[in-house]
């Protein structure tokens, strides 16, 4: 009777034993995904802080191109008398609203794989985090390629229309460089044309409206930064 009392014990003993040993395997694994995940937040920081740098770089070009742009439309108003040719010409070759913001996703898309991103506290971050990188990347991808086909074509009309013929400078610029119209035959009909008026004044509004997008998409990359940086506290 105490050999069984005592091979009941010791079974029980070895049974708790090897449950304690599988509690602990499982805490040292959710510890180290929870550092795993840790560390991809904090490199998510950093990717949203780039995000934020390229978003505002982009906004001051589109923000460059409206000033031309108004510059532009003042002259033809004014019967082309405010703007010489070449400063005319030199302002349109310059004006650029095609320039794309590209979200970085990597650091996202490794949170979703490794499973990291489950194990995010912020319920508000997860959110936005899905809102930035699948709703409103897709809407900033059809932007990108609506307005991307209009760049094309508006500097082909400028180029064909003005007969230009420019040095190309690939250093200047913030993204694709810079133009400097070297030999033209400026088509003042044209440029005082209703339908040139028109052509830049859905260049205007294509750039407005982008402008718009990136403003509501800066705050939530702004917002994703601060509940990540106290994801990681």
């Amino acid at each position: 009777m105490q050999n069984i009392k005592r091979y009941g014990f010791e079974g029980f003993i070895i049974f708790l034993g090897i449950l304690l040993s599988f509690y602990i395997e499982e805490l040292r694994v959710t510890s180290n995904k929870i550092d795993t995940k840790n560390k991809l937040v904090t490199d998510l920081s950093q990717s949203l802080t780039n995000d934020l740098n390229q978003i505002n770089s982009v906004k001051d070009i589109l923000n460059k191109a409206q000033n031309l742009n108004i510059d532009i439309l003042n002259d033809i108003d004014k019967g082309h008398s405010i703007l010489s040719d070449k400063e005319a010409l030199d302002m349109l070759i310059d004006i650029d609203v095609g320039t794309s913001f590209f979200p970085s996703d990597g650091i996202f898309i490794e949170l979703i794989s490794t499973g990291s991103f489950e194990l995010i506290n912020n319920q508000q971050l997860k959110s936005i985090l899905l809102e930035i990188f699948n709703h409103r990347a897709q809407r900033n991808l059809a932007n990108n390629t609506e307005i991307d086909l209009f760049r094309k074509d508006h500097r082909f009309i400028i180029l064909k229309n003005f007969r230009i013929r420019f040095n190309y400078d690939s250093y200047d610029g913030e993204y694709y460089g810079a133009m400097d119209a070297v030999n033209y035959k400026f088509n003042e009909d044209y440029y005082l044309s209703n339908d040139f008026y028109g052509f830049q004044s859905q260049a205007m509004s294509y750039a407005e409206s982008y402008l718009r997008f990136l403003n509501d998409y800066e705050d939530l990359y702004r917002l994703a930064l601060a509940l990540s940086n106290e994801e990681v506290k």
